[in-house]
């Protein structure tokens, strides 16, 4: 089983087991729970967001584009079957491009 999978069901037992807690005991003690788990919680979602932006891709980072189909371009349009845009590309069996009136492109254009 994956990682996320993995982990998204120990996040549900967690909930459902809180949940079916705060269902037995006295308001009071829930209460006091509830706070914690709540501040916890953001605690834990800053984390996370930080965590997920920290491993976002970087800009200009490399691009690899393999056994892509074919496409066609009419009136002026465009066809792409590789990459178009900067940083590092690795292009290899795209697809055949063809244009009537167009622009076609099979492999790397930065």
């Amino acid at each position: 089983m994956a990682v996320g999978r993995v982990v998204l069901v120990i996040t549900l037992l967690l909930v459902a087991a809180l949940g079916a807690w705060f269902a037995v005991v006295r308001w009071e003690d829930a209460n006091k729970v509830a706070t914690a788990a709540s501040a916890l919680g953001a605690v834990a979602a800053v984390g996370v967001a930080v965590w997920a932006a920290m491993r976002s891709p970087r800009p200009g980072g490399r691009v690899r584009v393999r056994g892509t189909g074919s496409a066609v371009a009419r009136g002026g349009g465009s066809a792409n079957t590789g990459v178009i845009g900067g940083g590092t590309a690795q292009v290899r069996n795209t697809g055949d491009a063809e244009a009537d009136g167009g622009d076609a492109n099979t492999g790397v254009r930065m």
